[in-house]
């Protein structure tokens, strides 16, 4: 399957993947050294990921336009691409919450969670990298199975840290009932990013399966 002609494809997948890679370390750094002054300058560039995601999707649906014959079923390939690119759409809008809900201060979860988001990111690239050939078929889906597995843990983390934090807070004092509802979303938005990162999983194994 994998031959130089469709290395444009595979390149771009990996490229959008490095983004998300990226755009995740970002956001763990954003929540680890979180400085409230700073959210301003921390949107903007978190913005340039996002930028540089859609870039690479758009590159994407204008090769898959073009091309008259192409190494998987185009519609397969451009909803890969999409998927990709909503990883980055969601990491992005982590941050959006956390301005949108003016939040001061993160949380331990938050901060794990951030770090979850990570190694998520880095094993669907892991993935894409061995999307262009089927001779290592194992190691794709002892890496899809890598990646259900950190979602999984990610699903638990949701789970606790909404736990925890409400246990933790008086519930009579208004500011931190507002508090809760601002961080029920943003661990929802965390949680997201770790869903958008499985479905792409989720998406390379259906096109092996397709393709084999």
């Amino acid at each position: 399957m994998a031959n130089k002609s469709n290395d444009l494809y595979f390149n771009n997948y990996i490229a959008a993947a490095d983004v998300a890679v990226r755009a995740s370390e970002y956001l763990c750094k954003c929540i680890s050294e979180f400085k409230i002054e700073d959210i301003a300058t921390m949107l903007v560039e978190m913005h340039e990921f996002e930028h540089a995601g859609d870039d690479l999707r758009h590159e994407m649906a204008s090769m898959l336009a073009k091309a008259f014959v192409t190494p998987m079923e185009r519609e397969d390939m451009a909803e890969l691409s999409q998927n990709i690119d909503s990883v980055i759409d969601n990491i992005e809008e982590v941050l959006q919450y956390i301005y949108m809900n003016c939040v001061d201060c993160m949380t331990d979860d938050a901060v794990l969670f951030a770090k979850k988001i990570t190694e998520c990111c880095n094993l669907m690239k892991d993935l894409l990298v061995e999307l262009p050939t089927f001779k290592k078929a194992s190691q794709i889906h002892e890496l899809v199975i890598k990646l259900n597995h950190a979602e999984e843990e990610c699903d638990n983390l949701f789970l606790n840290a909404n736990y925890r934090y409400r246990k933790n807070i008086n519930a009579a004092d208004k500011k931190a009932a507002l508090s809760m509802f601002s961080w029920r979303e943003i661990y929802n938005c965390l949680e997201a990013c770790a869903d958008a990162a499985e479905h792409v999983a989720d998406t390379v194994e259906a096109i092996v399966m397709k393709n084999t």
